[in-house]
Parts: structure tokens; sequence; C-alpha cells
């Protein structure tokens, strides 16, 4: 005897064509976004989704239902680095690593952060996304350095400065630092700060 088949009804029908319109929907804000949009308009990101108009506004009634789901999307992305374990071994060995796992990570979400500034103002959902960035990573940086720095507030939060987004952002928009110089750039000034000599 066979395997039952499954019948979608009329529902599930419009509750798959529902969902599949919501994911294009928020791809299409991924993609006007990466191509440098920093705020597209409901109707550009209808056009790129190909719905109509209504759709949009009827799946995301405020601008932060759809932030949110942006938001998530790309964290899905990066998160297999995010979580990457903190490596073992000397200090200088795990500042390398934790350079070469933040250029992925803030090259990958660059272009919905500098959108995320452009509306933070007036989004309380991307102001707790942008807090929530800046103690995940002062966390993982904490967890990168040894004791005796963490215990010195003022070194912490240079290397932090040193290796936040907003310092990758300036050396590779502002400065026009290829992804390689601003990496030798970044380790280069948490190595100097800590007097360490590049081996």
């Amino acid at each position: 005897m066979g395997e039952p088949r499954s019948v979608m009804g009329p529902e599930d029908g419009r509750r798959k064509r529902s969902q599949e319109s919501r994911l294009r929907i928020v791809e299409a804000v991924r993609a006007l976004v990466r191509a440098g949009d920093v705020a597209p308009s409901a109707e550009d990101v209808a056009t790129r989704a190909d719905v109509g108009l209504r759709t949009v506004f009827r799946h995301f009634e405020d601008m932060d239902s759809l932030y949110r789901e942006v938001s998530a999307a790309t964290f899905a992305e990066v998160a297999p680095l995010l979580l990457t374990p903190v490596p073992e071994g000397p200090l200088e060995a795990r500042l390398r690593a934790t350079v070469e796992q933040r250029a992925a990570v803030f090259e990958a979400i660059m272009p919905f952060k500098i959108a995320g500034e452009v509306q933070r103002h007036r989004s309380e959902f991307l102001r707790r996304d942008h807090e929530a960035l800046v103690h995940v990573q002062r966390e993982r940086l904490r967890a990168v350095l040894p004791a005796n720095v963490r215990a010195d507030r003022t070194m912490f939060d240079l290397l932090d400065l040193v290796f936040s987004i907003e310092a990758w952002r300036r050396l590779r928009h502002d400065q026009g630092l290829s992804v390689a110089a601003a990496k030798r750039t970044v380790l280069a000034g948490a190595l100097t700060l800590l007097g360490l000599t590049p081996r």
C-alpha cells in the first residue's frame, strides 16, 4: 500500500503563497540595501519582490516588523561565524583569529548597518539591535583577552574601539582600504596598544 498523499486545501495554499510573498519582500529589501539603497521605498520593495504595494503593507504594518525580519535573515547568514569558538593559544594568534572573524562578519553586515544608522533614530528595534551588536562585540573580545587586560577598563575600551564595526567602516569606506589592508591595520593597532611586536 502506498503512502497517503498530502492534500493541500485552499487555506494551506493561501498560507503558502502568503509566506512566499513575505519572504520575497524581506529578500527584496536585503537586495536593495546590498545595492546601496539605504532607505528603500515601499514601491521599490514591491517592484523588486514582484508583489503589489498593498501586499507589502499587509505583511508589514510597521517598519520595525520588517527591520526585525531583515535583521533575522542577516544574522542567520553570519551566525556560524559569530558562534565560532574563541581559539586557544598565544594572545597574538587569538587576536589574528578575531580580526579574521570580524572582517568576515563586518563585510557581510555592513550594508545593513549603514542602512540601519539612517533609520535608527526612529526605530526602537534598530536601537536595540545596535545595542545587542555592541554587547556581542564586547563580550566576544572579553573572551579573547587575558584577565589583566580585561581588568584595565581604559585598555579594554581602546581595544573594543579598534575592533569595532565603526572602526572597520572608517577604514573600508572613508579611508578606502582593501579588506586585507584594513585587517592589517586593525591587528597592528591592537598589538601596538598591547605592546606586542607582530611575528
